[in-house]
């Protein structure tokens, strides 16, 4: 297992992030970008989804008459290591795949879209290199330096090994191997910022009457063993001990 843990980002510069990508000044049509933009980010941020998964999706992946569905299933033509997992879908992520749908009219059946996310001329889906240079822009625009979409996968990994164990973590992110899960760990940033600002709060002082009750309160006496009956005591077939 590597020492090191994945570059993650902070919990206020994935709020940065996705406000970089949905609420720009921009026309109507760099607008329904945003609003794409932002979705394939909560994909990966929530449900954990590789930059390949990603472009791979097809709307039935992700609706199920005309309702973003409550899991998403990735199957292993799509993954890396070609095992299928499951992801259930967050709140927040449902309500960005529903604003996704209706902002493009994707759920419409005359339009004939196949892919989750294409290019809104050819219907081609988009390339893992036109997915990297939309959130590399949104990084640098949010907080000043790049952000590769993989760093949004390593940042709900982390998050998700805080609150599960291993073994869901490794389902959840579609590893065959339990060794590269436990690379999630060791604490990031976020971890030891917590432990600082725990250890730095004061301590809670004792209150006159809570002092009070602890010295008025008698001490609890040692419960004593009952006796055993002497009946029992001449009984051959009970022992003492």
């Amino acid at each position: 297992m590597s020492s090191e843990s994945p570059p993650t980002l902070e919990s206020e510069e994935c709020e940065k992030l996705l406000d970089s990508l949905l609420n720009d000044d921009h026309t109507a049509k760099k607008g329904r970008k945003a609003v794409r933009n932002h979705c394939m980010a909560m994909l990966m941020l929530d449900a954990g989804l590789r930059v390949g998964e990603l472009v791979s999706l097809k709307l039935s992946d992700l609706y199920f008459s005309r309702v973003p569905v409550r899991t998403i299933i990735i199957k292993p033509h799509m993954t890396k290591n070609k095992v299928e997992h499951a992801i259930p879908v967050s709140h927040r992520l449902s309500q960005a795949l529903s604003s996704y749908g209706k902002t493009w009219n994707l759920l419409d059946p005359d339009r004939g879209v196949f892919f989750a996310f294409a290019n809104e001329a050819s219907n081609r889906a988009l390339t893992t290199r036109q997915v990297e240079r939309i959130i590399c822009a949104a990084g640098w625009k949010a907080f000043g330096r790049p952000v590769h979409p993989h760093m949004l996968r390593h940042t709900v990994a982390s998050r998700w090994m805080r609150v599960a164990n291993e073994a869901i973590v490794q389902q959840l992110l579609g590893h065959k191997y339990l060794a590269s899960t436990q690379i999630y760990c060791h604490p990031n940033s976020d971890d030891l910022r917590q432990a600082i600002d725990s250890a730095s709060q004061p301590s809670k002082p004792v209150s006159d009457s809570d002092s009070q009750q602890k010295e008025q309160s008698p001490p609890d006496e040692p419960q004593r063993p009952s006796p055993v009956p002497a009946s029992q005591l001449k009984s051959p077939q009970v022992s003492r001990w």
